[in-house]
This record gives C-alpha cells, structure tokens and sequence, in this order.
C-alpha cells in the first residue's frame, strides 16, 4: 500500500465566496494563494495604513469579507478563512 500524504490544509482546492471572489475570483484556490491574491489587492490599492503597515484599510470590496472599516494583518487570515469553504 502506498503511503498517501494528507493535502496540506494550505494547500486543499478552497471555493471563496461571492464576497471574497470579487477580489480573488471564482475558481478555488489553496488558502496560501487566497492570501496571496489579496495582497496583491491590497498593495495595488494602496490599502495598507500609511501609519501602521500592519493594518489593512478595507475599501468597498474587502469590507464585504472583513465585515469591518479595517482589520490587522494578523486578523486578515481569521476573516478570509470565514469566506472559504
């Protein structure tokens, strides 16, 4: 018998949902590139607080998905796991 690894739960295939696939698309995605995408979002909108780096600005389409004006980076992962399933 083979041995047969357990996905990595970073790596499972996740569906995002309506909310967070306005920022990150439709198709599922592993929850590392969630993440990553939503950096990318994030630094190209110009979201992170100029005062505190660590803190995330949401505009219209990340208060959806964080449910909050704004959130730190540490709390980020916490909202968008809510959004994957």
């Amino acid at each position: 018998m083979a041995d047969v690894k357990k996905p990595n739960a970073l790596q499972t295939p996740l569906t995002p949902s309506p909310e967070l696939a306005a920022i990150v698309g439709s198709a599922q995605l592993a929850r590392g590139e969630v993440v990553k995408k939503v950096w990318e979002y994030i630094k190209a909108n110009n979201l992170q607080d100029p005062k505190d780096k660590r803190r995330i600005n949401a505009d219209a389409k990340l208060k959806p998905v964080f449910g909050l004006d704004s959130v730190t980076m540490f709390e980020m992962n916490k909202h968008l796991a809510r959004h994957l399933k």
